[in-house]
């Protein structure tokens, strides 16, 4: 077996273009990833201010409701009399207490799409990972070997 010996200015060229194009991989990753994220997080977003949105829909639906019923005097009279404990003449009044609901919020989960998008970016990471360590490895113990045979 022969081996051709590379002059330094193209192992320099190697080790320039070898790292250059290492760190450029990194950053295309990195923004991959960094886009995944901010997708996710915005998607996130759009179906809490959705759910507010259909709440604050039904919210003024009521309110609506709410104003022309009390137009009425009738509704007006009964309203007053259940809110703030007006009675009228000979009449008992019984009142029921309501426990108030704490709204829960809304954790974020992952859809399908958002899990293979982070999964593949990470699978890639690794794998450009390995290959660096596994490169360096054998720089490591090639330097090795050409120091023992001198």
């Amino acid at each position: 077996m022969t081996k051709k010996k590379i002059s330094k200015t193209s192992k320099r060229r190697l080790v320039l273009f070898g790292t250059l194009s290492v760190i450029i991989i990194g950053y295309f990753i990195f923004s991959l990833g960094y886009s995944a994220y901010k997708i996710y997080t915005l998607k996130f977003e759009e179906k809490k201010l959705t759910n507010k949105l259909d709440k604050l829909n039904k919210e003024e639906k009521t309110l609506t409701t709410d104003i022309e019923k009390l137009q009425d005097p009738e509704y007006l009279a009964k309203y007053a009399r259940e809110a703030f404990s007006y009675s009228k003449k000979d009449e008992i009044i019984i009142q029921k207490y309501k426990e108030e609901k704490k709204e829960v919020e809304e954790k974020p989960e992952f859809s399908i799409n958002d899990k293979y998008i982070i999964t593949g970016c990470v699978i890639i990471f690794i794998i450009i990972l390995l290959y660096i360590v596994i490169k360096v490895h054998k720089h490591r113990k090639e330097k090795k070997k050409k120091k023992r045979k001198r």
